[in-house]
């Protein structure tokens, strides 16, 4: 992958020639923050297709919506939301195959995963690896960082589901990180 390289020094000046259309300026947008957009879609959608469609629906509404933009926060995290916002969409509309409504179900909230010695890659892929709904409510919590009471709202499911999937997910990567530490010290 070659590495993104453009004339503007800064975000500012981008946003204010992309508000004016100068084609370039959307280019070297395009170009700056498609890769990085795309890697969090495909944390969402494990389909490759999928996560391009909605990066590229997304930074269209970035393009579009770019006025909205009152430079308060990063630029990148304000993308970042439009980009896990479409996925969510995406997701909501095929939700009865991902999640599970679980009343009462088993919580564990002080749950930690035992002290693995793991490379970020490593531990991207086990997620990746999650089946959807655990996923999808595990990068909102733990790597987005938001509540369970704003996951229930965003995907619409109650919030006792929220935490059920996250749960889930938890030990779910436990058993993947154990997996992987026994396999590491047989090498």
């Amino acid at each position: 992958m070659r590495k993104f390289r453009s004339s503007y020094s800064d975000d500012a000046e981008l946003i204010k020639d992309c508000k004016k259309g100068v084609r370039k300026a959307q280019k070297a947008l395009y170009e700056k923050y498609s890769a990085r957009m795309f890697a969090v879609s495909l944390r969402y959608l494990k389909n490759e297709v999928e996560a391009e469609d909605v990066m590229v629906t997304a930074l269209m509404k970035v393009f579009k919506h770019l006025d909205s933009f009152k430079g308060k926060g990063s630029f990148e995290g304000w993308i970042r939301r439009i980009v896990v916002n479409e996925a969510l969409t995406v997701l909501r509309k095929k939700k009865d195959k991902y999640f599970e409504e679980i009343e009462n179900a088993d919580f564990y909230p002080e749950y930690q995963l035992t002290e693995a010695h793991l490379e970020a890659d490593d531990l991207l892929k086990m997620v990746a690896q999650l089946p959807t709904g655990y996923r999808t409510v595990f990068n909102l919590y733990a790597i987005e960082g938001y509540s369970h009471k704003e996951i229930a709202e965003k995907l619409g499911v109650s919030v006792s589901t929220s935490k059920s999937q996250l749960n889930r997910a938890r030990n779910m990567l436990k058993k993947a990180v154990q997996k992987h530490e026994e396999h590491s010290m047989r090498i």
